[in-house]
């Protein structure tokens, strides 16, 4: 038998070339997406509402403090927000240090759980959760980037469809020539994304406060739930990290040290461009605000401000959408190296360094539901909410991966503080964004719902042909 040379066969599996700052910059670049710009107002008019409603039945609301109070539950709801992300990055960063593998969650649930459970996360992963969150970010891309070149256009939607789907080509042919380009490409994008939110910081602050606009709207839907599940959305995608544990430089201090800091940067950005937001339209205007950054920058520059913040969000956008693509390729290749049936994804490429088929078949399937429901409007919105039960569902399942893989003795360089507690509050966090998100899903009936049942029915019958397959 011909035997594989030592040098081919490293060369043939994934190789350590991700430094601390080009992990750190993929979880940055991830989750700052266009949350921040998006979902900020309904974060300001759901958590101030409460926050005065709280103090007022607690007697300690004077009258002209309104304002102060507001404007520390807000902060407050933020700073909750970061803080849930922390916890979950540290049990991350445990995991990841016990198992540097590619595939990250996959390899957490099939080690905790066996293979059954990692075969359906990856699933979900590949037919639900990551086309729908990337096929969202590129719409919203798309959407703004037209505002820049072609505000007028005819024809509007599909000429974002045709920008959303060839975004998502660019960057999977960026990332399919290796991993020096992927990951220079996403270090790029991530610091130009904080340069500009330091920009529109550093531009808000220079304005006047805006001291006589600190009411809320009379009525609103915003609540405090809806206040966290928005924040919660904002903050997902750290997660996404320790998927590339197996490319990861001396993974047993820059894994956890990676999700620690990165994870703090972004809390500490979300929490400066709020307080900008704040010091210039005040509680009531960012709660009215349709472009809360748009309209900032519009007050600081005029009409190039807002041509400005639209190139932001692009690079936002192309950030997030890039570090989803590279690491989520990595998950598919896990799955082909344990499991027959997917042998064929199971591959990777020498030459480049990354998993080239598994980035391609990827490519295809959200380019497929990219126009597919990308035909109609607020298609991918709607898919997204439907993403969340199962992207929630099993990163808790993750914490709880934790706390049966610590009762095994699996030893990690890394140990979570706080334990216990910190894997129990994730694990609850998770669960509640779980049930709300259902709850929407329940509240608002789409068709998009037959879509998720008839893939977890086909995930099912694909799982037990493969179970069979391994047992010969």
């Amino acid at each position: 038998m011909t035997q594989v040379p030592p040098a081919a066969a490293e060369a043939n599996q994934p190789r350590r070339a991700l430094s601390l700052v080009d992990s750190t910059s993929i979880i940055v670049g991830i989750i700052i997406g266009s949350g921040i710009y998006q979902s900020s107002p309904d974060i300001a008019a759901g958590s101030a509402r409460w926050g005065i409603w709280l103090a007022g039945n607690l007697g300690a609301a004077p009258a002209g403090y309104e304002s102060a109070i507001g404007t520390a539950a807000i902060i407050g709801v933020w700073l909750f927000g970061g803080l849930i992300a922390l916890v979950g990055a540290m049990c991350y960063g445990e995991l990841g240090t016990a198992f540097p593998k590619a595939g990250g969650t996959y390899v957490f649930l099939s080690e905790a759980f066996g293979s059954n459970v990692g075969f359906a996360f990856a699933w979900a992963e590949f037919w639900i959760v990551r086309p729908g969150n990337v096929g969202a970010i590129s719409f919203i891309m798309a959407r703004y980037a037209r505002q820049i070149f072609a505000p007028e256009m005819s024809e509007a939607h599909r000429v974002e469809l045709v920008l959303a789907a060839g975004t998502i080509v660019v960057i999977s042919v960026i990332n399919a020539l290796g991993i020096q380009a992927g990951k220079w490409t996403q270090n790029a994008l991530t610091a130009g994304k904080l340069l500009g939110l330091a920009a529109v910081v550093i531009a808000a602050l220079t304005l006047p406060s805006a001291r006589g606009n600190q009411s809320l709207p009379a009525e609103g839907w915003q609540t405090l739930s809806t206040a966290l599940i928005f924040v919660m959305f904002t903050y997902g995608g750290w997660a996404d990290m320790s998927f590339v544990a197996a490319e990861v430089r001396d993974p047993a201090r820059n894994i956890s040290r990676a999700l620690f800091w990165g994870t703090l940067v972004v809390t500490g950005t979300y929490v400066l461009v709020t307080l900008a937001f704040l010091h210039v339209l005040g509680i009531g205007g960012l709660a009215r605000s349709s472009a809360v950054a748009a309209e900032v920058m519009s007050l600081r520059f005029g009409a190039l401000g807002a041509k400005a913040i639209s190139l932001l969000i692009v690079i936002s956008c192309l950030g997030a959408i890039n570090g989803t693509l590279f690491t989520g390729a990595r998950v598919y290749y896990a799955l082909g190296v344990h499991h027959p049936t997917f042998r064929w994804l199971g591959r990777w490429n020498a030459l480049t360094g990354v998993p080239l088929r598994s980035l391609v078949v990827q490519t295809l399937v959200t380019l497929g539901l990219v126009v597919g429901f990308g035909l109609y409007k607020e298609g991918f919105d709607h898919l997204v909410v439907f993403t969340t039960p199962f992207y929630w569902g099993f990163i808790g399942l993750a914490g709880v991966a934790l706390l049966i893989l610590r009762g095994r003795g699996v030893v990690s360089t890394y140990r979570v503080p706080l334990y216990p507690l910190t894997p129990l509050l994730f694990v609850v966090s998770s669960g509640a964004m779980v049930l709300a998100a259902v709850k929407y899903a329940i509240d608002n009936r789409s068709h998009e719902a037959w879509w998720a049942a008839a893939i977890i029915v086909a995930g099912l019958i694909v799982g037990i042909i493969d179970a069979r397959v391994r047992k010969r």
